[in-house]
């Protein structure tokens, strides 16, 4: 019996714990969240740049000499709808690390406010994960107008299904987490201008985005298949285009994993960081 009670009363204390972290996490959120309410139009425009001259100038342009079967492999009727699900992870990956690094260095370098977040009793993981999902947040809102226009071109309605919402918050949630690791490390604005030059932009371009990573050599698909944004891109295109039986399902425990990474990383550099 009094075995039983101490096993109950761990578990309510488990539960307790987790509580209290999802309730510090979620006050965290809300206060980037009051800021980033007024801006929501700004956000979800400001990602749309890049992908809409890609699509016009990949999609509609250079897309039309690609045919289906000639470097890329499926049952796709153009170019366009083969890029149109990279373009959605490119756009999440972007703004959800940019936005989520740029808003700390801000509180860290300019405002000098990031030294009170600081000082809050609240666990670090809780820190990270409440800054993190601002960071989704920004990304759900650029990659769902890239999705808009998606739907726009193709009239293809798997593009809302569960499973592509999915790994679009999974890619988010990998991104804004990096963004928040980078953001803590960073002493300059010239520095987060390093990152994103040395590793947001090549994967922009190596993350199977515009290309198959099947039709590459085997000493290539090793670098391409170590970006996490390969997996959001196959995953997303197999979500938007093939049938279910096709779904590379390795893609969500993998986009997970490092997620929860990231996390554990974040929450250690909250611990250990002096501002």
């Amino acid at each position: 019996m009094a075995s039983q009670r101490a096993l109950f009363s761990s578990k309510k204390f488990k539960t307790s714990q987790l509580q209290i972290l999802l309730a510090d996490s979620l006050t965290i959120f809300w206060g980037d969240w009051l800021d980033l309410r007024v801006r929501i139009v700004q956000v979800a425009a400001s990602g749309l740049i890049s992908p809409l001259i890609y699509i016009l100038a990949f999609g509609l342009g250079l897309g039309s000499s690609i045919k289906p079967g000639s470097g890329i492999s499926g049952n796709y009727n153009n170019y366009l709808e083969f890029i149109l699900p990279g373009m959605v992870a490119l756009s999440s990956m972007t703004i959800s690390f940019g936005g989520t690094t740029f808003s700390i260095c801000g509180d860290r370098l300019f405002t000098k406010t990031f030294e009170e977040l600081l000082l809050t009793p609240i666990h670090p993981l809780a820190l990270h994960i409440g800054k993190m999902l601002a960071g989704v947040v920004r990304g759900l809102m650029t990659s769902g107008s890239v999705i808009l226009v998606a739907l726009l071109l193709t009239g293809n309605w798997n593009f809302l299904n569960p499973l592509f919402l999915l790994l679009v918050v999974l890619n988010c949630s990998v991104f804004a987490g990096l963004g928040v690791i980078v953001g803590l490390s960073v002493r300059s604005l010239e520095s987060v201008g390093l990152y994103n030059n040395f590793i947001i932009i090549p994967m922009s371009f190596l993350g199977a985005t515009f290309f198959d990573p099947g039709t590459l050599p085997a000493a290539l698909k090793v670098v391409v298949y170590l970006l996490p944004l390969t997996y959001a891109s196959i995953g997303l295109r197999a979500a938007a285009h093939l049938p279910l039986s096709q779904f590379p399902w390795y893609s969500i425990p993998i986009l997970l994993v490092i997620a929860i990474a990231l996390s554990l990383w974040g929450a250690y550099k909250f611990a250990h960081q002096q501002d």
